[in-house]
């Protein structure tokens, strides 16, 4: 648990000079922001885009192969002065400085998630009956209105009931709209600080849904709680609050329903369900619960019982995980139809705000 423990809190890795975390450059003084950093991952399509098969896996600025979901800390801890680890400042800046990993840039439209069942999680299409998945355009909205993503090392447990909204999680890593200016691309981490959070009720399921904005967005700094969104992006949550409500209507399902009526809460409130979600993550990984058919596989948990060697992890990509992943494979004319048909079609309910 020490190594654990140790890794949770600076997002330093198992061997000697694997170092996770956010490299500063030039240095960073206490309680400075820091608002432009070095790359510290990168990623490796396999197969092709808008297909199946595709694959977007994770690499360390080492160049090996890791897991988005649980190798990448939650948060942005560790700042180096000259290379040299020093102590985080420890403000509520930094206290609320998060690693968001994007799966779908905004005003896009094809469903992408990290795999939580397969090793390494990288991200894939959604699938559903063999066929691509997209998201619906609602009139006024283009595919999703935000970067929408995932914060790392968090899940939210199925077998747990949140006290908040008496459901239990959706099994998934929690969500992040980010409400920057940029749009992103799928597979970059961010650094983002969390402005506040809504509790959508999923088929009987919380799926939270954290408001995020992005540090190096360059309006950033006048956000700090979810009132500043109101301020400085009105209509912004009341299009957020109807896209969710009714982004499964087009495919004959209800509208979705909200706890606290829709409210969306503060940032104080999303930073303990972080914080929850957080621990049910690290249960996870300790296999402490039952964690079903999620893959934990990862490199940088030592003690986990799921714990890989990168050789280990390098073996998993390149047999393709079952070999799927190996050849690029073409994307038949009736698929790429069906893709055009989709991110297209316009939806007119009628309900907006």
């Amino acid at each position: 648990m020490r190594a654990l423990r140790l890794w949770l809190r600076t997002g330093w890795g198992c061997g000697a000079g694997s170092l996770f975390a956010p490299r500063f450059p030039g240095g960073v003084k206490a309680g400075a922001w820091p608002r432009r950093a070095m790359a510290a991952y990168r990623t490796e399509g396999r197969g092709q885009p808008h297909s199946p098969g595709y694959r977007l896996f994770f690499k360390n600025e080492a160049g090996h192969y890791i897991s988005p979901f649980h190798d990448i800390p939650l948060r942005v801890d560790s700042i180096e002065e000259n290379d040299i680890p020093t102590k985080r400042a420890r403000n509520d800046e930094y206290e609320n400085l998060f690693n968001m990993v994007v799966e779908i840039p905004r005003w896009t439209n094809a469903k992408m998630e990290i795999a939580t069942q397969e090793p390494l999680n990288p991200i894939k299409p959604d699938i559903k009956d063999g066929k691509l998945r997209y998201v619906a355009n609602i009139f006024p909205h283009k595919g999703y209105i935000w970067n929408y993503g995932a914060l790392p090392q968090t899940w939210e447990d199925p077998h747990r009931k949140d006290k908040n909204t008496d459901c239990c999680g959706d099994d998934d890593p929690i969500d992040v709209c980010e409400i920057g200016s940029k749009v992103l691309s799928c597979g970059e981490v961010i650094r983002v600080k969390i402005l506040g959070v809504l509790a959508l009720i999923d088929q009987g399921e919380t799926d939270w849904k954290l408001i995020a904005i992005n540090v190096n967005d360059p309006e950033a700094s006048k956000f700090h709680d979810i009132d500043d969104v109101k301020k400085y992006k009105p209509g912004y949550l009341e299009a957020t609050l109807n896209w969710f409500q009714l982004y499964k209507v087009p495919e004959g399902k209800p509208e979705n329903q909200f706890a606290f009526n829709g409210e969306f809460k503060s940032k104080a409130f999303a930073l303990e369900i972080i914080k929850s979600t957080h621990e049910c993550w690290k249960a996870l990984l300790m296999k402490k619960c039952d964690g079903g058919a999620i893959n934990c596989t990862n490199v940088q948990v030592c003690d986990s019982p799921f714990h890989c060697t990168q050789e280990e992890a390098r073996s998993f990509v390149e047999s393709g995980c079952g070999g799927e992943l190996n050849e690029i494979t073409q994307v038949s004319s009736s698929l790429n139809k069906e893709s055009n048909e989709e991110e297209q079609a316009w939806h007119f309910l009628g309900k907006w705000g």
